[in-house]
């Protein structure tokens, strides 16, 4: 195996954990070993290790901590998982971005904060894996062929617009007008794709959005969505180029342009395919879609139909019947998007099963006024905002403030640390009006 140290460099393919009665752990694999290869082929990446471990006959080459090497040989069933996790979920590094867009949330960051936070991905690989959003800017011919080769399905991609002048000049990369050339290929491979537009005021809406809908709706049926989002204004913006964000009656303009262009591809295509963001409705205080009119929200963790989806959950839980009990009193913590939406929906469950639910509302001090979706909230925020308003011994926030994965806020302010400081229980949940309710009633 040699030959193949080339590829390695001791960091990506570090084993961190074995699974119970897996294969893996049949073989005395154990965390801190190191996979080097499959069947003597290079592992570049997760889709390798996917690829190659498909085989019935598995051959793996696993480098032990004091330097042994291990040859072993596996009988398994066809896609048959070994029970391996890898230290780097992606087993390579991402892509960075070369974008210099005129929007871009991370330039608008403070300084001073943990440096993961500055990195800017732009890796297709990610987009299959956590549902990030690429451009198709930074990729090279390689990647593209990867993509079509493992079916990467489906791939999110940040269109903006798809006035290729325009979208040069958003992004200053010129490599951005060469956006339909790899979205026909990866469309005609059958891979799908989603797509997203940052809507920035006065750059490209108006008859820049109309175009795009439009060009991007023949994609379908592989193009299978496209969101509409507001551009994210932190206060952190000295020296970059000067944004605006969306007023009430601006927002109402583009809800309007989206739901004309919904009712025109339903009845030609049979799907609304274009969906305007969470955040519009809310700025524009207009009444949120149904919950059918998101036909499976295939952009729910891009902030498109969230809030719908979480209140119709809600709701299911609260009619059931039940048993009266005694139930803890409790603090919601929330952002200022979604406040009003969350505030009646605990003055539900307040009445009706006789307990304090007492909803604090944090303003985002960290990023600035313009930012009010409660997954911004930072850490300290939320503490001071606790301390002010008053709190119950039991408190839940959202998931979304959390590093994925980690217990961990924006501003490295720990979940421990806000328990300790505020001497309570404090419980993250996801975005899940079952879970919210069932937590706040059990």
């Amino acid at each position: 195996m040699e030959a193949n140290r080339g590829f390695f460099d001791g960091t990506q393919n570090i084993i961190i954990k074995v699974e119970p009665d897996s294969i893996a752990e049949e073989m005395d694999i154990e965390p801190g070993d190191i996979l080097i290869g499959v069947n003597s082929h290079e592992i570049k990446d997760v889709f390798d290790y996917r690829f190659f471990i498909k085989d019935e006959y598995v051959e793996l080459i696993i480098l032990k901590p004091d330097g042994e090497e291990w040859i072993l040989e596996i009988d398994k069933d066809e896609d048959e998982d070994i029970g391996i996790v890898f230290e780097n979920g992606l087993m390579d590094n991402a892509k960075s971005c070369n974008n210099k867009c005129l929007f871009c949330f991370i330039d608008q960051l403070p300084k001073n904060m943990r440096e993961t936070l500055y990195f800017k991905d732009d890796d297709s690989r990610l987009s299959f894996l956590q549902g990030n959003y690429v451009t198709l800017t930074n990729m090279k011919e390689e990647d593209l062929e990867r993509i079509l080769f493992y079916k990467l399905s489906p791939i999110n991609v940040s269109v903006h617009t798809t006035d290729m002048e325009q979208r040069v000049a958003m992004l200053k990369n010129p490599k951005a007008a060469n956006l339909f050339q790899y979205m026909d290929k990866i469309l005609e491979s059958g891979v799908e794709m989603n797509f997203q537009i940052v809507l920035v005021n006065g750059m490209n809406d108006g008859e820049y959005l109309d175009k795009s809908i439009e060009d991007l709706s023949k994609y379908m049926p592989k193009g299978k969505s496209l969101s509409v989002v507001p551009v994210g204004i932190t206060k952190h913006r000295e020296k970059l180029h000067p944004l605006e964000p969306f007023s009430e009656s601006q927002a109402e303009r583009v809800i309007r342009q989206v739901e004309r262009w919904q009712r025109t591809l339903r009845k030609q295509y049979g799907s609304r395919f274009v969906y305007a963001s969470d955040e519009f409705y809310l700025k524009a205080k207009r009444e949120l879609p149904a919950f059918e009119e998101y036909e499976g929200f295939p952009q729910i963790e891009n902030g498109v139909g969230m809030l719908a989806s979480f209140m119709y959950e809600a709701d299911i839980v609260i009619n059931k019947p039940r048993l009266f009990k005694e139930r803890e009193d409790i603090t919601i913590v929330t952002g200022v998007a979604a406040a009003e939406h969350i505030k009646a929906l605990c003055a539900r469950l307040s009445g009706s099963f006789n307990m304090d639910i007492d909803v604090c509302v944090v303003e985002n001090k960290f990023f600035g006024p313009e930012i009010t979706v409660a997954g911004l909230l930072t850490g300290r925020d939320i503490i001071n905002a606790l301390k002010e308003h008053g709190y119950h011994k039991k408190i839940l926030i959202p998931q979304s403030c959390l590093k994925q994965g980690e217990d961990i806020f924006l501003d490295d302010v720990t979940l421990e640390d806000m328990k300790r400081e505020l001497r309570a229980k404090v419980k993250a949940l996801p975005c899940d009006g079952f879970r919210f309710v069932k937590e706040i009633l059990k």
